[in-house]
């Protein structure tokens, strides 16, 4: 009888289980963190590369700041970006560079975004609560360069 409670007290069964139940879900949160910040990484250099588009058609001699949006927006729609009309274009082209031991006029773009994660901000309102924990992310990225003459 002794030799049956001791076999019992041993019985692994069931540890599989639970070792996956308490390990798959941290697995699972840490794989979608490196896609949604994957996803992010990749937003910004759309955006970063928007800007210096925009930057490039700043500095040209007779454009105008609607072509320099549509050249932005241009390029955030072909980058798949959802809705890049939310994106915020900032021109200013009374700005300075330094060159050398001097300073030359320049253009500067600016564009802010408000960027969501799909996974993360849900599980974060989940799970902390609150009014700003799913709010979205603005991203800001600027572009400058020298005017041309």
């Amino acid at each position: 009888m002794a030799k049956m409670r001791f076999a019992r007290t041993t019985s692994e069964r069931g540890q599989a289980l639970l070792e996956v139940a308490l390990t798959l879900p941290l697995l699972l949160l840490v794989a979608v963190g490196i896609f949604e910040f994957g996803r992010a990484y990749q937003t910004w250099q759309i955006l970063t590369n928007a800007a210096r588009e925009g930057a490039r058609i700043a500095v040209l001699p007779g454009t105008d700041d609607d072509a320099v949006e549509e050249r932005v927006h241009d390029y955030l729609e072909a980058g798949l970006i959802p809705d890049p009309d939310d994106a915020d274009v900032t021109i200013d082209r009374d700005t300075t560079v330094a060159i050398g031991a001097g300073t030359a006029s320049a253009s500067r773009v600016d564009v802010a975004y408000p960027f969501t994660f799909i996974v993360l901000q849900p599980v974060a309102q989940l799970v902390v609560g609150g009014s700003t924990v799913g709010a979205p992310l603005t991203m800001t990225t600027s572009a400058t360069m020298r005017n041309e003459m």
